[in-house]
């Protein structure tokens, strides 16, 4: 038995490696994005069943007055500081690695098993610390889960400047069709989510004022977006405007679904408080899917200057096999000094943004509105909204700006 046992260990732990080294060679980001997605895992675990165990440890139930809801949000919270300490430490290891040449570049590419060891005992570390270091910590979680949907407003901004640009640029009859197609498709689903939208949260008998004006305001902006784009003095497309607009839609249906069920205005088909494991997983995957794309495109995002001022710009021409050894950290005894891809350092820092993000959805922006609901609750309400807005002054400030400072420059 105990050969049998021994043949086991050693071969997961060969296995470990063995998956280890094939992430360094394709991306070391894909390995990142596995160990922060494999945290909002266990957040999610501990929330759904971690409560009794918590409430045997004495230092975390130091009163008999504490809710089940209380201890749902203290494991996340100490999940995701751990997560946050792990990827803050990272970044501030990674300042100032400008090519492949420094040591540090093989810290962040290799040493996975070292890696997944000190991420693990951060998590578990973060369960012995009192009670307040957890309170502080979701108090300034509210600020870079801000900080974070600002950054993705910015990714999401930079995403459909540089798809209509790609487009414009074959300059081929069949490539301006598609962008009026995308765009006219975009611009009926805008305004077809926001018609749903009046039907399911502005119910008949119900005084509902609230939902209406954040509805009207959806397509005013909607159609304030075509209107300044299409204007003969702005440089701007009608791609942009109505991807924005969809998105603006969007948000606007989170923070509307984000409404206690108990609402009156709140006329979603499913009113049940108990959520079926189904809705649990779905709504779990779109947020993992959700951060994990925001967090790897801004890895890579010029807008963020993201890439070194040594490395190549985004609009450079590099072949597919350079592309590849930087980013697997090969090549340095054939070229010298290569340029790192993107900025080590901004791709760990929004790593930890994105875990006070996913922190702050999981426990309800840390309120006492918690529930067995995820992201439910007028904190979450009034988030959303107001990451619409801001997304829309943003995208109007990008068509305005360059008419109102013609002397600055404009990326």
């Amino acid at each position: 038995m105990s050969c049998l046992v021994g043949c086991c260990a050693s071969l997961t732990c060969g296995l470990c490696t063995s998956a280890a080294s094939s992430i360094t060679k394709k991306s070391a980001r894909l390995g990142y994005c596995g160990l922060f997605g494999l945290s909002l895992i266990v957040s999610w675990v501990l929330r759904e069943v971690g409560t009794p165990l918590l409430k045997k440890i004495s230092w975390i139930n130091t009163s008999d007055t504490l809710s089940d809801e209380w201890f749902q949000s203290e494991a996340v919270l100490r999940v995701s500081l751990g997560n946050c300490l792990f990827f803050t430490i990272l970044a501030l290891l990674m300042i100032g690695i400008k090519d492949q040449n420094d040591r540090r570049d093989a810290w962040h590419h290799g040493g996975w098993i070292f890696k997944i060891v000190i991420w693990s005992l951060l998590i578990i570390l973060m369960f012995f610390l009192p009670n307040p270091v957890s309170s502080v910590y979701g108090f300034i979680a509210k600020f870079g889960a801000g900080f974070f949907l600002l950054v993705q407003v910015i990714i999401l901004l930079d995403a459909t400047h540089s798809w209509n640009d790609a487009w414009v640029a074959k300059d081929e009859q069949k490539w301006f069709v598609a962008l009026l197609a995308v765009s006219i498709t975009c611009y009926i689903a805008a305004f077809t989510i926001s018609g749903l939208l009046f039907i399911w949260f502005n119910p008949s008998g119900n005084d509902c004022g609230l939902n209406v004006f954040f509805l009207v305001m959806t397509m005013i902006l909607a159609f304030s977006f075509a209107v300044i784009a299409l204007h003969p003095k702005v440089n701007g497309s009608l791609l942009p405007a109505a991807v924005i607009s969809v998105y603006c839609a969007y948000v606007c249906y989170t923070g509307l679904s984000a409404e206690p069920r108990d609402y009156a205005c709140n006329a979603l088909p499913n009113k049940s408080k108990a959520v079926t494991t189904g809705t649990l997983v779905l709504g779990m995957l779109t947020t993992v899917l959700s951060v994990l794309y925001s967090a790897l495109r801004a890895g890579s995002s010029t807008t963020f200057l993201s890439s070194p001022p040594s490395s190549p710009r985004a609009g450079d021409k590099a072949s597919l096999l350079d592309s590849e050894e930087m980013e697997a950290g090969k090549g340095k005894k054939d070229v010298e000094a290569k340029p790192v891809s993107y900025s080590y350092t901004f791709f760990h820092l929004i790593f930890a943004l994105a875990s006070m993000y996913s922190a702050m959805l999981l426990s309800g922006w840390s309120s006492s509105e918690s529930s067995d609901l995820i992201d439910v609750g007028w904190t979450s309400v009034w988030v959303r909204i107001c990451t619409e807005w801001v997304t829309a002054a943003l995208y109007i400030w990008s068509l305005v700006a360059p008419l109102l400072f013609p002397d600055r420059e404009f990326y």
